[in-house]
């Protein structure tokens, strides 16, 4: 029982982590008081999805900034999806990129779309090392009392 308890602190200590660190916002935290038990895997499964879904228009958005001219509007459009998919799940770092580089669509600006978009694809592809450990401990361990408020 105490190391089952030890656990499940260290297992809250991480999800802490995560918006201390800035990775994630109060959106995660509504997502975790939709689920249940009748869908015990509600988070990990809307998680899932946003992967799915951002692999997609991170390929789009690469090929859509190897053309020339590029077209600001159509990679703006993308972004704003990207932006949408992510407040969903309440990444936000990745949030903070998808907004700087709709600043940089409108304003024309080449290089600073691109450069934003590889910073974009590293905080993404940290949070998602980080979702997936997390959930990966939370399968073992079983799941922790959700919904608790970021201190």
């Amino acid at each position: 029982m105490e190391r089952n308890h030890h656990l499940h602190r260290q297992l809250a200590n991480l999800r802490q982590s995560f918006f201390d660190q800035g990775y994630l916002d109060e959106q995660f935290i509504q997502l975790e008081e939709l689920q249940d038990d009748a869908n015990p895997n509600f988070v990990e499964e809307v998680v899932t999805l946003f992967y799915k879904d951002s692999a997609r228009l991170i390929h789009s958005i690469d090929q859509a900034l190897e053309k020339h001219p590029l077209d600001f509007a159509k990679l703006d459009s993308y972004m704003h999806q990207f932006k949408g998919s992510s407040s969903s799940i309440g990444a936000k770092k990745v949030k903070i990129e998808c907004t700087q580089f709709g600043e940089y669509c409108r304003a024309g600006n080449v290089e600073g779309c691109k450069r934003t978009f590889q910073q974009l694809k590293r905080e993404y592809a940290v949070l998602r090392k980080k979702l997936e450990a997390y959930f990966q401990f939370v399968r073992q361990i079983g799941p922790i009392e959700t919904a608790s408020r970021p201190n």
